[in-house]
């Protein structure tokens, strides 16, 4: 079984980058063999992408499977 792991070190709400991401609030997306960790400047920015509605496709923690979730109307021939 391929397995991945992977760290985003910018946070996302903010686009700074966090060269040390010890003590860092953090969230972990995906499932065990295919996660990513991504890093927040703060607890505030951490809560600001937690608080974002997305559809929850496959369930909490399945973002591989949101992101293979395209628009009813998305449009392969463009």
């Amino acid at each position: 079984m391929t397995h991945f792991h992977m760290h985003s070190t910018t946070d996302p709400m903010t686009g700074r980058d966090i060269p040390d991401t010890a003590g860092h609030p953090y969230v972990v997306e995906g499932e065990h063999y295919h996660d990513l960790t991504i890093y927040f400047e703060s607890d505030t920015t951490r809560k600001a992408y937690l608080d974002i509605p997305v559809e929850k496709v496959g369930g909490e923690g399945n973002l591989h499977r949101m992101l293979d979730n395209p628009a009813a109307d998305m449009n392969d021939n463009n």
